[in-house]
């Protein structure tokens, strides 16, 4: 059977196991995971806000032990949040730090507190060049864990805005001035995922990203694909009245189109 590009599980019982059935849909952790891997997961503590404004510690463990049953020497999770709060804060506030006391546990990394490395951004119009935490060259393998949210100036944050928490802090000023859409398409031209995995239990249908309107969708998605995986994040949220995004197809959304047009 062929894998579906975009996979969507209900979240009835463990949480561990949906998750499984939602990359096993995809071919299974063992198609993008390989015995000794180090695996980087990238998950959003944009703010100290709870979910789904920051990704929730339950998620975050379940998929934690699901790289390490599928044979990964080492998880690591890892993240810088918004330019004007302190990350190690955010994530203490956030729990974040006690994973760390797991039988088998992830190391957990502050981005603003390691070595940043500069890029050009291949054909960049909009961003030309962007400076990326180091650990990115040093892992084998990143896997992004979005949450499902509306954007106040995005319009949509999931898969594809994730990448913002990869840029140096005070280049994200710049960011969101002008052209913020293209640019976070961009931007994601030196972020190479393997496989992306959406916590959709819950979401923001206005506002965003740290607080909103919520509503219940109760799933998990996986994708390789960040900008199909943001297309069924964009339709799950307007699956809901009152939503922020009504009447907009999601190709309309920009930082989603030019990511489809350049083959994200």
């Amino acid at each position: 059977m062929k894998p579906k590009e975009v996979s969507k599980v209900k979240v009835e019982g463990e949480l561990k196991a949906r998750v499984k059935k939602a990359v096993d849909a995809l071919g299974g952790f063992d198609k993008f995971i390989k015995p000794g891997d180090v695996v980087l997961l990238k998950p959003n503590f944009n703010s100290a806000d709870p979910y789904p404004a920051s990704s929730s510690p339950d998620f975050l463990r379940a998929v934690v032990d699901l790289v390490y049953e599928n044979g990964a020497k080492l998880a690591i999770i890892a993240d810088s949040s918004m330019y004007a709060l302190n990350t190690r804060k955010v994530m203490e506030r956030l729990k974040i730090f006690d994973l760390q006391k797991a039988e088998k546990p992830p190391r957990v990394y502050v981005f603003d507190e390691m070595k940043w490395v500069k890029k050009e951004v291949p054909g960049g119009k909009f961003l030309k060049s962007v400076s990326t935490p180091e650990i990115l060259e040093n892992v084998d393998k990143l896997i992004l864990l979005p949450c499902l949210k509306t954007h106040f100036k995005a319009r949509f944050t999931g898969a594809l805005k994730l990448s913002v928490g990869f840029m140096r802090p005070f280049q994200r000023v710049g960011l969101h001035l002008r052209n913020l859409e293209e640019k976070i398409a961009e931007l994601n031209k030196v972020i190479h995922p393997d496989l992306v995995i959406m916590d959709a239990r819950e979401c923001f249908i206005t506002g965003g990203p740290a607080n909103g309107e919520k509503r219940s969708p109760g799933i998990i998605m996986a994708s390789e694909s960040r900008s199909a995986i943001d297309i069924e994040g964009v339709k799950t949220i307007q699956e809901f009245k009152g939503n922020s995004l009504e009447g907009i197809d999601p190709l309309d959304i920009t930082h989603i189109r030019m990511a489809k047009e350049f083959g994200m």
